[in-house]
């Protein structure tokens, strides 16, 4: 039996989806379309292409999955990080209404998905809690249910009594409910979408790190180390895993992280009081929190920078923090997993849909919100390469201007999410 907290992903432990082995590119193939990334957006791609009948190939540098796919939150939440009326300030009104419409409507994609292909995910479709964490909080959260019911959204500002109730802790004074949304284990939402390609015919190849692509005539290669593939058309989905010169990809983002703790499964009166709808949540805090339950009761937490690389006992440090400081009755609680997965932010926190040459479609910047977004973006670009109709995408294809001074965001948001979670550690921030 685990005794003491250690890397690993507890997605990956508990998917009841099991792994399935596929091979590595060897040799020369033709398809109609290569798609580069095994995460959510390459193989819900994938999944649709296959679904039209498309010869689809899907190439993955590691294992499926190996990256933020299954190693997010696994929350299933509606829209884009920032509120409605931000996302139309950012983008334009119609390029932002389209946004909020087309990502409003993404859980119940993702959850049609699940259901036709049986995939073996533990979903919960309770919806999400935006915790409020102090005055100011609750504030944001009055503005976002305005502009979200203001758009016919099914959200209520929970307060008092009901709060304390949905959410176990009476540290929280109002929680946003979104019934739209809700959760589940990402790696195994990620392995079923694959199996459902593979079997729908979508050929996939992993350990198949793509080396560079090249036109020839008017299609292109994608090489490998030991082989390549020939297409008309090429869907890079690499997101925040992208990191070999050739991609275009790494100039429309810059790194951020995301780290976990899972405690051992929890029982009795305290714990079945936290989250007892097993909504996941997550706050308005500064550097933003999660807080959820899986499947078998384990008390999950997280919130934004890099966990990888620092001591197993700081990381223990900053749970038992937070978890007295929102559910003291636990008492000692013994934390058996961490793990850190990466997130494209966007300096205006939306997303990045483009076209990088001709024939070659791409997608970054999805700012922590890939479960949902991933899904629909694989759908619309199927869509939109069978048809040349891009209706289905949150946004246009465009051609969005590089990010300057990339490394200078990624070294402030991460040391501005040290410096927090010290503070956090010393209860200078609660």
């Amino acid at each position: 039996m685990q005794t003491a907290l250690s890397e690993r992903c507890l997605w990956l432990q508990t998917s009841t989806e099991e792994p399935f082995q596929y091979p590595s590119l060897g040799h020369h193939e033709e398809a109609t379309v290569c798609v580069v990334g095994g995460g959510i957006t390459g193989l819900s791609t994938a999944l649709h292409l296959a679904e039209k009948g498309i010869k689809t190939t899907l190439l993955e540098a590691g294992d499926i999955p190996s990256g933020g796919s299954g190693r997010n939150v696994g929350l299933v939440n509606a829209g884009l990080w920032i509120p409605p009326d931000d996302i139309v300030a950012a983008l334009g009104a119609e390029k932002g209404e389209r946004a909020n419409t087309v990502l409003g409507g993404a859980p119940a994609k993702v959850f049609e998905t699940i259901e036709r292909y049986g995939i073996q995910c533990d979903p919960t479709r309770e919806g999400t809690l935006h915790l409020g964490h102090n005055a100011k909080g609750g504030q944001e959260l009055e503005r976002r249910r305005d502009q979200l019911q203001n758009r016919g959204a099914p959200v209520t500002l929970l307060t008092g009594d009901a709060c304390e109730q949905i959410t176990g802790t009476a540290k929280i004074k109002a929680a946003l409910l979104d019934k739209r949304a809700g959760t589940l284990n990402p790696c195994a939402y990620t392995r079923g979408l694959a199996r459902a390609a593979h079997n729908l015919g979508a050929t996939l190849y992993c350990q198949s790190g793509v080396t560079g692509i090249e036109r020839q005539g008017d299609r292109w290669r994608v090489l490998t180390h030991n082989g390549s593939v020939t297409a008309d058309k090429v869907v890079i989905a690499t997101n925040a895993y992208t990191e070999d010169a050739w991609n275009q990809v790494r100039k429309h983002f810059f790194i951020g992280h995301y780290y976990q703790l899972a405690s051992e499964p929890l029982s009795g009166d305290a714990a079945d009081a936290i989250l007892p709808e097993r909504q996941g949540a997550w706050d308005t805090r500064t550097v933003l929190s999660s807080i959820r339950r899986d499947k078998e009761g384990r008390l999950l937490l997280g919130s934004l920078g890099k966990g990888e690389g620092k001591p197993l006992s700081y990381l223990s440090c900053w749970a038992d923090t937070i978890q007295n400081h929102y559910f003291p009755a636990l008492g000692k609680v013994r934390w058996d997993y961490t793990w850190t997965g990466k997130i494209a932010f966007t300096p205006d926190h939306t997303l990045r849909l483009f076209e990088p040459a001709p024939g070659i479609l791409a997608a970054t910047g999805y700012n922590g919100r890939g479960v949902t977004t991933g899904t629909v973006v694989g759908e619309g670009f199927a869509h939109y390469i069978a048809s040349g109709d891009d209706s289905l995408l949150p946004l246009p294809i465009s051609q969005p201007k590089q990010i300057k001074a990339r490394p200078l965001w990624r070294c402030a948001y991460e040391s501005g999410f040290a410096l927090y979670h010290a503070g956090q550690c010393l209860r200078v921030l609660i």
